[in-house]
């Protein structure tokens, strides 16, 4: 044979992926990101070296975890552009964003860390978004739906300044700031 075969995984090894990102999921959202990993491990049912074995790092746990969410995403950010005006697929990203950020505490920080460091098993995904980010902003900046001096890193760190804020607020308070960031976005009237 010419060709390598590639092995499934053993039924219990792929079990113990399961049991491990369900429990990391778990104490994600309830811990934040900084969860204790030998704790994951314990609330799995696995050996410490088992999790480590499946991930190597809390980022690559994290983004195991995040892995569908991330295709959601990036679907969403896709089909925005057909769907809505500029400057409305730029507020929806950038709300689909902080959600996305917020989903455990401490998220959004590894996020923005992952956008800079290509050793990052979050790396690509965060390029991904940013990628959508500059896209849709400069949409929005073509259409004069924004001000000029709005940059791609405006926008990523508004987007993770709501995260945080979604962390902290009620869910309608925390929409209702992000109505204010972006209307903070536009260009200012010609009149004041």
């Amino acid at each position: 044979m010419s060709g390598t075969r590639t092995r499934r995984p053993r039924a219990d090894a792929q079990r113990n992926r399961e049991h491990i990102l369900a429990a990391a999921d778990g104490a994600l959202r309830e811990q934040g990101t900084g969860a204790s990993l030998e704790g994951i491990a314990r609330q799995a049912g696995v050996a410490i070296g088992t999790l480590y074995g499946h991930f190597p790092n809390r980022r690559a746990l994290c983004a195991a975890l995040l892995r569908e969410r991330h295709a959601a995403l990036f679907t969403l950010g896709g089909e925005l552009p057909g769907r809505v005006s500029a400057l409305d697929a730029l507020a929806q990203w950038m709300g689909a964003v902080a959600v996305h950020a917020a989903a455990y505490r401490g998220l959004a920080a590894l996020l923005m860390e992952g956008l800079d460091d290509q050793a990052s098993e979050l790396h690509e995904a965060c390029g991904r978004m940013a990628a959508i980010t500059e896209s849709l902003l400069s949409a929005a900046r073509e259409a004069g739906a924004v001000r000029g001096d709005v940059t791609a890193a405006d926008v990523h760190a508004l987007m993770n300044a709501a995260a945080w804020m979604r962390e902290q607020v009620p869910e309608d308070a925390a929409e209702r700031l992000l109505g204010l960031l972006v209307n903070g976005l536009r260009p200012e009237s010609k009149g004041r």
